[in-house]
């Protein structure tokens, strides 16, 4: 049987009565030990009565403590103190399971890393970047800003350089993005993203989308909640492997014209698509942040991404980043911007992308034969339909095959599995098969 504390006694611990305190001030109460693991924190209404704040105050710190793994339960059942221990980590990044030594891991989009151009040459001009291992705070080197430039959707104002991919999104919607308010975003999408927008506490309106992307009555009925940010992928979606049309992308584009939100356009798969990159960049140039990530094309360890925004987006940016990095390794933007100049990179990229397709579409076709709906698409994974997701991943593993289930992905009840293609060279009726076996409930 818990402990329980009584909203009196509880008052008499909390001095700072703001949301903020009231978390920080509970969360030291349980890290020294004075709250126990398992004791039952007091009703809503008794604290907010002895604090003398509204119940909301109350409620919003209670949330803030519960996204961080520390309470548990809600209404009626009461809260309790779950933990004692402090580090947010992203949830749906973490294992779905545990498998036997020797599985067939199917849960990670990665790219091949023999299919990757190699990096000697590059860095060592990287070696002799402008201002190698100056302090100054500089963006983006002028040398990876004219060769990024060469495949960018539209004319920007500025650009920055970052740390990857879904650093250059974390980066954007903390800055940019209060905790607590609403961002928009495509369902299905990254589970990196939805982490990341979970870290930050805000609430998440789903978009639904088809084959030619995200659906312009979806994001209207989105655009009712007022969202502070709109975030999907303009070219290929790296879940589903659609690709959004040039027709789509104008009518995402009038829905928006009509407010102010901010479009965050984060193109992960860069050239390992067919499609040309898009943007609504040339269109919304003040509230338009457009970021290419090279991890997928060049290689993760280059550890690189280039944004595109306004100068005052930009600016903005750059001044939150002064907290942590302050900039990106000019070592590895002047690797990049040799990469992007050679001919050879993209005949690499090139043969690159023949391979994931051929591999996603063997897989697809293995399915259809099976009788399993695959839509079309590109990319290194498969959005697979299923009758139960929980169903799936068991008799996957007992096949000791790991997948990833769709819930991962999504916000909205959901009845997919991916599964990653880009490393699989061959297997395919085995895999086929258990997917089928899944399917027979």
């Amino acid at each position: 049987m818990s402990d329980k504390f009584e909203a009196s006694w509880f008052a008499g611990k909390i001095t700072d009565r703001t949301i903020r305190g009231i978390a920080l001030e509970t969360s030291a109460l349980i890290r020294a030990g004075i709250l126990p693991v398992g004791a039952r924190l007091p009703a809503i209404r008794d604290l907010a009565y002895e604090l003398k704040v509204s119940p909301a105050t109350i409620s919003e710190a209670w949330s803030e403590l519960r996204r961080q793994k520390i309470i548990t339960g809600r209404g009626r059942n009461g809260t309790w103190v779950s933990g004692d221990r402090f580090v947010a980590k992203p949830e749906r990044l973490a294992s779905s399971g545990n498998y036997a030594p020797g599985a067939l891991d199917l849960t990670g989009a990665v790219p091949d890393v023999s299919l990757l151009p190699p990096l000697a040459d590059a860095l060592v001009h990287g070696a002799s970047a402008e201002d190698l291992n100056s302090y100054e705070r500089s963006r983006i080197i002028p040398e990876l800003r004219q060769a990024a430039m060469r495949r960018w959707p539209y004319e920007p104002e500025a650009m920055l350089a970052t740390n990857g991919g879904y650093n250059a999104v974390y980066i954007t919607v903390r800055a940019l993005v209060l905790p607590g308010s609403t961002v928009a975003i495509e369902h299905p999408t990254a589970m990196r993203l939805l982490d990341i927008l979970e870290d930050l506490g805000v609430k998440i309106v789903p978009v639904l989308c088809d084959e030619d992307g995200p659906l312009p009555d979806s994001l209207d009925e989105a655009m009712k909640e007022r969202p502070s940010a709109f975030i999907f992928e303009p070219r290929l979606h790296s879940v589903t492997g659609r690709t959004v049309s040039a027709e789509r992308l104008d009518l995402l584009g009038d829905v928006l014209e009509k407010r102010d939100t901010l479009i965050i356009e984060d193109d992960g798969i860069g050239d390992i698509s067919d499609a040309e990159p898009r943007s609504l960049g040339s269109r919304f140039p003040d509230r338009t942040v457009h970021i290419l990530s090279y991890s997928k094309t060049l290689g993760p360890d280059l550890r690189l991404a280039v944004l595109s925004s306004s100068s005052s987006i930009i600016d903005q940016l750059q001044s939150y980043r002064a907290f942590s990095a302050g900039w990106t390794s000019r070592l590895l933007q002047g690797a990049v911007a040799w990469l992007l100049k050679q001919p050879s990179t993209f005949e690499t990229i090139s043969k690159a992308r023949a391979i994931y397709n051929a591999r996603r579409d063997a897989l697809a076709a293995a399915l259809r034969s099976r009788g399993i709906e695959i839509h079309g698409g590109h990319g290194l994974c498969l959005w697979v339909p299923v009758d139960s997701e929980s169903f799936a991943m068991v008799t996957l593993a007992a096949r000791n095959i790991a997948v990833n289930p769709g819930e991962k992905y999504s916000i909205l009840p959901s009845s997919h599995i991916r599964v990653a293609t880009s490393m699989l060279a061959d297997r395919y009726d085995e895999v086929a098969d258990a997917i089928a076996l899944a399917h027979a409930v």
